[in-house]
C-alpha cells in the first residue's frame, strides 16, 4: 500500500472513530436497568431506568418518563466528572489531530515544505492516538463503576452497560487504528528520505574514488618524467668525466 493510500485510510478511520466518540458523549442510556415484569411476580408494573453523563431518567409501563438533569459540575458524582473530562479532552485533542493531519497529508497542498508536512502528520497521528486512549480510559472508568455497583449486594437496582459505551469503544479502536496508519506512512516517508540520502552519499563516494586513480596517474607520469630526464642527463656528463680521469692518469701527482 502506497503512502497516499495509507494516509487516506487513516483519515477515514479517524473521522469515523472521532464521530462515534462524540455521538456517545451525547447519547442516553450509558447504564440501564429494569424492574418488574418477572414471571410469577406480584408486581405488574414495569419500569426502566437509565442514566447518562448529563441526566438520569425513568420510564414506567405507561410510557411516562421522569428525568432529573444533573446540577452544576461540582455537585455531580466524581466518576461522572472524570469521564466527562477524559472524553472532552480526547475530543479536543482529536480536533487538533484532524487539523495537523490534513496539513501534512500528501494529497493536500497546504503545510509548506515536505519536511514540515511530515512533521505535522507525525504530531497529528500522536494526537489521534492520545485522543483514542483518553476516550477509552473514560469508558473504562464508567464501566468499572457500573460493574462495581452491579456486584455489590448493597445495591438493589442492578445497572447494565449501555450501548454508548460499546459504540465509544469501537470509536476508540477506529481512531487509534487511523493514527497507526498515519505513523506507518510517516515511517515510510522517513525511510525513503534516508535511502535517498544514502544514495547521494554513495554517489559522492564513487565520484571521489573515480577521481583518485586520475590523481595517481598524474603523479606517476610526473615521477617517470623526472626519472627519464635524470637518466638522459647522465650520458651528457660522462665524456667530461672520462677526460678528467684520463688527464689524471697522464700527469700523476709527484709523491
Amino acid at each position: 500500500m502506497n503512502i497516499r493510500a495509507l494516509q487516506i485510510w487513516g483519515f477515514l478511520q479517524t473521522v469515523l472513530g472521532w464521530t462515534f466518540i462524540a455521538c456517545s458523549l451525547a447519547m442516553e442510556g450509558w447504564k440501564v436497568a429494569a424492574t418488574g415484569g418477572q414471571g410469577g411476580s406480584a408486581v405488574f408494573t414495569v419500569a426502566w431506568y437509565w442514566s447518562s453523563l448529563w441526566r438520569a431518567c425513568s420510564t414506567d409501563s405507561n410510557a411516562v418518563s421522569n428525568c432529573y438533569d444533573f446540577p452544576v459540575l461540582w455537585s455531580v458524582e466524581y466518576y461522572v466528572q472524570v469521564v466527562r473530562a477524559l472524553l472532552m479532552s480526547g475530543i479536543a485533542i482529536g480536533v487538533l489531530g484532524f487539523i495537523l493531519s490534513m496539513v501534512g497529508m500528501e494529497c493536500t497542498y497546504i503545510g509548506g515544505k515536505e519536511k514540515e508536512k511530515n512533521r505535522a502528520i507525525f504530531i497529528g497521528s500522536l494526537c489521534h492516538n492520545t485522543s483514542g486512549l483518553l476516550a477509552a480510559a473514560g469508558y473504562a472508568v464508567y464501566a468499572w463503576h457500573v460493574s462495581t455497583e452491579y456486584f455489590n449486594p448493597n445495591f438493589q437496582l442492578k445497572y447494565d452497560l449501555g450501548t454508548p459505551l460499546f459504540l465509544g469503544w469501537v470509536g476508540c479502536v477506529f481512531q487509534i487504528t487511523g493514527g497507526l496508519f498515519y505513523l506507518v506512512s510517516v515511517y515510510k516517508l522517513w525511510s525513503l528520505e534516508d535511502s535517498s540520502t544514502r544514495d547521494l552519499m554513495d554517489a559522492e563516494e564513487s565520484k571521489t574514488l573515480r577521481s583518485t586513480p586520475t590523481n595517481l596517474s598524474v603523479i606517476s607520469e610526473l615521477s617517470s618524467k623526472s626519472t627519464a630526464s635524470t637518466v638522459s642527463d647522465l650520458p651528457l656528463q660522462s665524456p667530461s668525466t672520462v677526460s678528467k680521469i684520463s688527464h689524471k692518469t697522464q700527469h700523476p701527482s709527484s709523491t
